[in-house]
């Protein structure tokens, strides 16, 4: 049984890609938890689990497809209609899919517990410390000068998860300057025990110093600790990918990224 009331496969007999979709719901499944007072929400429909934010970007409102041949578009449609928000689905890699407008493919690695190697410790004038609700603005403003995002925008994603349970959201600062973030979710569902590693985020004039692997090991060594089984991400670039492979990352079968769903 899993920590949400759900029966689950055995997990051992699970192919590695299986479980990482798994677990990559679960965690979306957890970022809408923590937003229904903002006009999220959460629910797990046949076939798909179904996330909202309440803001109206479509990043951040997402059903994760688990079973297509149970996929009821209409009851998906049902779900989101009364929240007002652009949303979208992602299926996996590969997956014959009659719905709505492929839009890219999202990339998907992995890391399994006993082959985490933690580093030494951060580069040399590196800190990095959780960011508590008081730190949301600062998170915000280099989360989205990391990313090129706008400020207002992020602010609103990142507030509800600085302190929520299960999450972990830390805050890099080189020489006591703040210069890089990341998120980390921990989470017990169908994918197991888990942790995935969100939003890591270093100020370009700053990079290539060791401070990614540094934020990254930190969401490891948390997610490891507290009994997560299995760690996955998704890399946005090669760049990226290169780092998580030296960290024992392995890349895995992606998933399919659907838009314009909702008629």
């Amino acid at each position: 049984m899993t920590a949400d009331g759900m029966t689950r496969p055995d997990l051992p007999d699970l192919p590695v890609d299986t479980r990482v979709w798994a677990a990559h719901a679960d965690a979306w499944q957890a970022m809408g938890r923590i937003r229904v007072a903002a006009g999220g929400g959460a629910a797990r429909l046949p076939g798909c689990s179904v996330m909202a934010s309440g803001l109206p970007h479509p990043q951040w409102n997402n059903g994760d497809v688990t079973d297509p041949a149970l996929f009821d578009l209409e009851q998906v449609r049902a779900w989101y209609a009364p929240r007002g928000v652009p949303w979208g689905v992602r299926v996996p890699a590969g997956t014959p899919w009659r719905y709505g407008r492929w839009l890219f493919r999202k990339r998907c690695m992995t890391l399994a517990a006993p082959a985490y190697d933690p580093p030494a410790a951060p580069p040399p004038g590196v800190t990095i410390t959780p960011a508590g609700p008081d730190e949301a603005e600062l998170f915000a403003t280099v989360d989205a000068d990391a990313f090129g995002d706008p400020v207002e925008q992020n602010l609103a994603w990142v507030r509800p998860q600085l302190g929520a349970d299960g999450f972990r959201s830390v805050l890099a600062r080189l020489d006591g300057e703040p210069v890089g973030v990341a998120t980390g979710i921990r989470t017990g569902g169908p994918g197991g025990e888990s942790v995935g590693v969100f939003g890591v985020g270093v100020l370009p004039g700053v990079r290539r110093r060791g401070i990614g692997a540094a934020l990254t090991a930190d969401i490891l060594t948390w997610g490891f600790g507290g009994g997560a089984t299995l760690a996955h991400l998704n890399p946005e670039t090669e760049e990226a990918a290169r780092l998580y492979t030296r960290l024992g990352f392995t890349e895995v079968a992606g998933l399919d990224i659907y838009v314009a769903l909702d008629g």
